[in-house]
């Protein structure tokens, strides 16, 4: 469920995978895309998250639930950075400074001056080549 991740731009935070290798952008206005810059989805300030036709594919709540199109509960994004699945088992760690590490505290990527739940929204909602 952890893909490799994330980092900083004027307009757009640039997605990073471990080996610092540009995966995708995230936009400030919540629009993410891939590496070709292609749109991939949003992430609207509510917490509703869309794929690129504008579905909902899920949501992110104010208190880091992350849920799926159902309403079903798929994960939480903790106050401290810790990404859980929905049995509450860690599945990653979003640090402070910005790096991403896996359950293990291997670092798989950056997201340096990236929201933390928009950095779940990652983990649990798009998938980029890595």
């Amino acid at each position: 469920m952890l893909f490799c991740f994330l980092g900083l731009l004027s307009s757009a935070q640039t997605l990073q995978n471990g080996s610092y290798s540009t995966i995708g952008y995230i936009k400030s206005d919540g629009t993410v895309q891939n590496s070709s810059y292609s749109t991939v989805g949003y992430i609207k300030s509510d917490g509703t998250v869309q794929n690129s036709s504008y579905s909902t594919i899920g949501y992110i709540k104010s208190d880091g639930t992350v849920q799926n199109s159902s309403y079903s509960t798929i994960g939480y994004i903790k106050s401290d950075g810790t990404v859980q699945n929905s049995s509450y088992s860690t599945v990653g760690y979003i640090k402070s400074d910005g790096t991403v590490q896996n359950s293990s505290y291997s670092t798989i990527g950056y997201a340096k001056g990236i929201n933390q739940k928009w950095a779940a929204a990652r983990f649990f909602f798009f998938t980029f080549e890595k």
